[in-house]
């Protein structure tokens, strides 16, 4: 597959470029079209003619896959674009990210607080107790079993027995249960 990226330009760095490779480009100022970063491989500029624009290197919150085609009715995948060169305008401030937050289309606006799973609030102490528990039985002991309750009136746990979990209702009996269809536009949460 070949390697391809995108590359987002303000709306007159746009024309300049459409000018610049259009049939009458000899005629043209702006005769270079340079690309360059910094040690960092984020930040960068981009030289079109005599003038320089900030650029910089951006993660999209998903994968574009791109295609091409040759006689007008069979589309070949070409790469999976998962980055984005971003050129700004010099008054412009620089993002404070690496990874770019929204998509490429409206749809995908605010795209990594809307449409992706949101990571886990994990408390560590739990974590190293079922990793210990874990280890155990493979090793061929058993777990350590106590559930510990915190009131939230309350800042002491307290030891107190699991719950007996609440029966299932039996579904041949319940009738109807299915859910209503829901779109990928509606929102969760």
């Amino acid at each position: 597959m070949e390697e391809q990226f995108i590359l987002r330009v303000p709306p007159s760095v746009a024309e300049r470029i459409e000018h610049l490779l259009s049939e009458n480009a000899s005629s043209s100022e702006d005769k270079s079209l340079d690309l360059s970063f910094s040690d960092d491989g984020r930040s960068g500029t981009f030289s079109i003619g005599n003038d320089q624009f900030p650029a910089s290197l951006l993660d999209l919150p998903g994968i574009v896959e791109s295609y091409k085609t040759y006689d007008d009715s069979v589309l070949i995948k070409s790469a999976d674009i998962g980055q984005m060169i971003m050129v700004r305008e010099e008054g412009d401030s620089a993002p404070d990210t690496v990874e770019y937050r929204h998509g490429l289309t409206p749809p995908m606006r605010d795209a990594r607080r809307r449409r992706f799973r949101r990571e886990p609030d994990l408390n560590p102490e739990l974590v190293k107790r079922v990793e210990k528990d874990l280890l155990k039985i493979m090793a061929g002991g058993t777990a350590d079993v106590e559930v510990v309750e915190q009131d939230e009136g309350s800042r002491n746990p307290g030891k107190k027995a699991a719950p007996a979990p609440a029966p299932k209702p039996d579904l041949s009996e319940a009738g109807n249960t299915e859910e209503p269809e829901r779109s990928d536009s509606d929102e969760s949460g």
